[in-house]
């Protein structure tokens, strides 16, 4: 059997996980002294209420190599493959903790993805990675497959603010200063595994225009694989987006999920994200 691990910015709930059979590492989030498990502790409503109304940012924190050792350590006793997935390396140490933990346990039989990716783009590497479970492909060949189509995930994003992003080191103050222009909305890419400053357009409306103009100079989506939509505490603008690209994406299934605690401390709250994995 080939066991499926990922980390909480897939925004996998505990409830989905199990009837996936999907096992989900949680990132800590952070306010003041208070620490809580992502997606476990504390619900996303809860959080960016509290994002929101605080005066003090959180931070987040990535798991330790003891959360990965007890789940190598049991697929190894139990005969079982792994394969983990995990957010972007350039944006967090989560996948180099995760290395340190299959160095313990011993490396056989356990591969780990850097998918270049968080929320909806690793959502989708998850998604991909159980298509090819059910189809009985082994750990090595299903993570070879997993890293292709991670070169080929398409993230997108209209932010209110680069704020966030750049008090939480995720972006440059060249960039910010670059996209921060009153009443313009950023839009941002994930590439290379890297946040990008993609442009900016004044308002809503002309921001998620942008995004649909980026889209449409896109190869198109795999026809097996749904395309996500996402948003940080409210759905206003993800809504709008659906709208917008309905005819794009009309022979697609689409998804909408709510992106998690440790992502939104990063994007802030009103944001909203597109992303599909490219045919080739």
């Amino acid at each position: 059997m080939v066991r499926i691990i990922t980390d909480s910015t897939s925004d996998i709930s505990p409830e989905e996980a199990e009837q996936l059979g999907v096992e989900v590492v949680p990132m800590g989030i952070v306010f003041g002294e208070q620490s809580y498990r992502d997606g476990i502790d504390i619900s996303h409503e809860e959080f960016y209420q509290r994002l929101t109304s605080s005066k003090e940012l959180p931070t987040t924190s990535q798991p330790s190599p003891d959360d990965f050792i007890p789940l190598f350590r049991d697929a190894k006793a139990k005969g079982d493959e792994v394969v983990a997935i995990l957010l972007s390396s350039k944006l967090s140490g989560t996948l180099q903790t995760a290395v340190i933990a299959r160095d313990i346990v011993g490396t056989g039989g356990i591969h780990i993805v850097d998918s270049g990716s968080v929320a909806v783009g690793l959502r989708l590497l998850v998604d991909l990675a159980l298509k090819l479970r059910e189809l009985g492909m082994d750990a090595g060949d299903m993570a070879s497959a997993l890293t292709d189509a991670a070169g080929r995930i398409r993230f997108l994003a209209l932010v209110d603010t680069l704020e966030y992003l750049y008090r939480g080191g995720r972006l440059s103050r060249t960039a910010r200063i670059a996209g921060g222009f009153l009443g313009f909305k950023p839009v941002i890419a994930l590439e290379d595994g890297e946040i990008k400053l993609s442009g900016k357009a004044r308002g809503v409306k002309r921001g998620l225009a942008a995004i649909m103009d980026i889209v449409s100079a896109l190869p198109a989506p795999v026809p097996d694989l749904p395309v996500y939509y996402g948003y940080t505490g409210d759905s206003e603008k993800c809504d709008m987006l659906r709208e917008i690209s309905a005819d794009r994406f009309s022979a697609y299934e689409t998804r909408v999920t709510s992106v998690g605690c440790a992502i939104g401390t990063h994007a802030g709250p009103g944001a909203c994200v597109l992303g599909f994995i490219s045919e080739k």
